[in-house]
């Protein structure tokens, strides 16, 4: 497995191999092995589908609190996103900084975003299903968001026309008006 490091420390692109032949490819998309060879502990409890059929869906900006907050491992498997961390841990030195990796079928990447982050994505594509994984359970009760164009983080999401967005999304606050629960450094 191929491991990339971003500029937002903990944000990892993972890029599992692929052995080819005539009738197409394999490839071994999680190894709990092979992640703790590359020091990424994770401990997956639940994996989630999701299916978008119009390009230009933006999914997030969401995260998790303490105690229910997740670490994500995302892949993309029909079709092509843009997918993006935003780091949300009050005292980091990347605080409100993102990183945004496209993710497709064809190339087969995969984004890791750790408890601490914002996660989003956005179609580039029409009818695109993408997977993950996640180190706790949907608890409804703990979830939070930021509106996808705030201002403050400038993203770009390489949409062309508006996005298509859950009526939640819609109206997530700013990220100046988030009380993060998550601190850098630890607890």
């Amino acid at each position: 497995m191929q491991v990339e490091l971003t500029e937002l420390p903990g944000v990892v692109v993972l890029t599992p191999r692929r052995f080819g032949d005539a009738r197409g490819w394999f490839s071994e998309t999680f190894s709990a092995r092979a992640m703790a060879e590359a020091g990424l502990e994770a401990d997956f409890v639940q994996d989630n589908h999701s299916f978008s059929a119009a390009q230009g869906t933006v999914r997030g900006l969401h995260f998790q609190r303490p105690p229910h907050a997740q670490t994500k491992l995302v892949r993309c498997t029909r079709g092509a996103i843009r997918d993006v961390a935003v780091d949300i841990r009050r005292g980091s030195p990347t605080w409100g900084k993102w990183v945004a990796v496209d993710l497709s079928a064809d190339n087969g990447r995969q984004l890791l975003v750790p408890e601490g982050f914002l996660h989003g994505f956005a179609t580039l594509t029409p009818d695109v299903e993408v997977q993950y994984k996640c180190t706790d359970f949907y608890a409804p009760e703990t979830e939070g968001a930021v509106r996808w164009d705030d201002p403050d983080l400038a993203i770009d999401w390489g949409l062309s026309a508006p996005p298509q967005l859950s009526a939640k999304d819609a109206v997530a606050p700013a990220l100046a008006d988030l009380d993060s629960p998550f601190v850098w450094g630890g607890a």
